[in-house]
């Protein structure tokens, strides 16, 4: 080796053993600290039946409403736009997984040249025809390629997982909408039979007016309460369309088809099997997709700072060409080159630095996703175990009662019609028995609502294998969750 070689050789050692250290300095990545009980403070409601959550929607015998989800689940575009976050992802680890590899070019072409004018200056015409080939590759020496090709590897399971969580919030979704359009039919049907009990106490009211037997008053009394009914159930109607209208944008927006499959369906409240919620909360947390997806990022951020940490060191890379070259004037000629190339960082203005201390702050802002996503999981778990407890209780009571009104007043009726209890009494008792039955109605679609919202707080039942492919999206159509 001659002297100038070992001179460069030693020069790069130095500034390599320089710059190396320059590495040093940057703060540990720490764990995200959470801590998870290992039992449920909320009551288990019957510590629940042992059921599949992927089957669970059977479970309402009800295939309007399993319908509507596969309508959803197929139309709808927030289903659409997280298969385009793992097409794009899968592109990302495609273009990282090629910086592993070889890079190889080739070039050809033809030139027919010459030169006219005077004789003196004259050159004959000449053909030119050339092939390349060129070649490099980056040998990954400290890792930065394989550490960047490992993130996004990991950033297409996140969004696999945000797919399914997509899909167990929008089923979600379309029964709570369902439940509370089958409630509001009840409702308004309620208000219908009053208004309508209420217009017979008119009718019977003017003649007794005509007659003498009782006051004006009386009458106005009967006209109010029936205005009011009137009023509770336009307003409930109203209701009802709206509920339909949110259907139809989660569906797919065919409202005609909505209504159809809504006629089909059972008119009462749909209510589902109970699910098993006695398994601890750390077995919770990994069949949530959106706990799963938090995961994925925070070994995304971690392998995001290790490539940025690489990209201090020193990088080595192999290129080589070949030219074939032929002139119809020279002849022909083969140049070609071969060797290593060192680049060695020296001065950037601390772009590197800082690209590892802004790698190192995603990696913090994804621990404290991770920690806030477990603590909000565990809390959705806990709330919708309470809030069923409290409705199944209340259902009881609330049943008791409204049958207990309905008894107290068709006593009322009957001793008025007799003659025996004035309208207002009357009214009162009807008033007190149809906000019971109301209360009822609307605990009892409170309380579907509530294992709807358990459901989706247990995950909502999904499988990794039946992620959407690249090429093909069938794969994401029609599948119940």
């Amino acid at each position: 080796m001659s002297a100038a070689n070992r001179n460069i050789f030693s020069y790069s050692a130095v500034l390599a053993v320089f710059f190396l250290s320059g590495c040093a300095g940057f703060p540990e990545l720490n764990p995200p600290d959470v801590r998870v009980s290992q039992v449920w403070h909320a009551t288990l409601p019957h510590e629940g039946q042992a059921t599949d959550l992927l089957s669970w929607w059977s479970t309402f015998d009800d295939r309007s409403l399993e319908t509507l989800i596969e309508y959803a689940e197929a139309e709808n575009p927030t289903v659409d736009s997280a298969i385009a976050d793992i097409e794009k992802a899968r592109a990302t680890l495609a273009s990282a997984r090629a910086g592993l590899l070889p890079v190889f070019d080739g070039s050809t072409s033809i030139t027919r040249s010459g030169t006219g004018g005077d004789k003196t200056n004259r050159v004959q015409t000449s053909t030119t025809t050339s092939g390349g080939f060129d070649a490099s590759w980056e040998i990954d020496l400290f890792g930065k390629n394989r550490k960047q090709s490992k993130a996004a590897r990991l950033r297409v399971d996140q969004q696999i997982a945000n797919w399914h969580d997509a899909r167990a919030s929008l089923a979600a979704e379309v029964a709570d909408y369902y439940v509370q359009y089958r409630a509001c039919q009840q409702l308004k049907n309620a208000y219908k039979v009053e208004l309508t009990s209420q217009k017979e106490t008119i009718r019977a009211t003017e003649k007794a007016v005509e007659s003498g037997l009782t006051s004006s008053a009386d009458l106005a009394l009967a006209r109010a309460s029936a205005a009011s009914s009137s009023s509770s159930l336009t307003a409930q109607q109203a209701e009802c369309e709206v509920l339909i209208k949110s259907l139809t944008q989660v569906t797919g927006g065919d409202e005609p088809r909505v209504r159809q499959l809504l006629a089909k369906g059972k008119q009462g409240i749909p209510t589902p099997k109970s699910l098993k919620t006695t398994r601890v909360p750390a077995d919770v947390l990994r069949q949530r997709p959106d706990i799963n997806a938090l995961e994925f990022e925070l070994a995304a951020s971690i392998a995001d700072v290790g490539a940025a940490k690489a990209d201090l060191y020193p990088s080595l890379s192999l290129g080589g060409s070949i030219t074939l070259s032929s002139s119809s004037l020279t002849g022909q000629s083969q140049p070609w080159s071969f060797g290593p190339a060192l680049s060695i960082p020296v001065f950037d203005g601390g772009e590197r630095r800082a690209a590892v201390k802004s790698s190192i702050a995603d990696y913090n802002t994804a621990a404290a996703n991770y920690k806030s996503g477990v603590l909000n999981a565990i809390s959705e778990v806990e709330t919708a175990l309470v809030r069923i407890d409290s409705a199944q209780r209340r259902i009881s009571d609330t049943s008791s009662a409204a049958r207990n009104y309905r008894t107290y007043f068709n006593a009322i009726d009957i001793n008025w019609r007799a003659g025996g209890a004035s309208l207002l009494d009357r009214e009162d008792a009807r008033r007190t028995a149809q906000t019971a039955e109301i209360t009822l109605i609307e605990i009892r679609r409170d309380a579907v609502r509530y294992w709807i919202a358990l459901y989706k707080a247990l995950g909502g039942g999904w499988y990794t294998s039946n992620a959407p492919s690249t090429n093909d999206h069938t794969k994401t159509k029609g599948n119940v969750l």
